[in-house]
């Protein structure tokens, strides 16, 4: 999965915004926001995106 397909197809899906930034941060090695900021959207996005897989993007609609 390469990383614009990726957000192109979450936008799409309509994909929650938290799960999406998570998504984004992990793919690209980020680190980690704010342990008062992360929720649990954007920590399975984070986790799948440092996977690069799609997955779990249904989950999150």
């Amino acid at each position: 999965m390469t990383y614009y397909a990726g957000v192109k197809k979450m936008e799409e899906m309509g994909v929650n915004d938290n799960y999406i930034q998570g998504w984004v941060a992990g793919f690209l090695n980020n680190p980690e926001i704010e342990e008062q900021r992360i929720t649990n959207e954007w920590k399975s996005g984070y986790e799948d995106g440092k996977e690069h897989t799609d997955v779990n993007f249904i989950n999150f609609c």
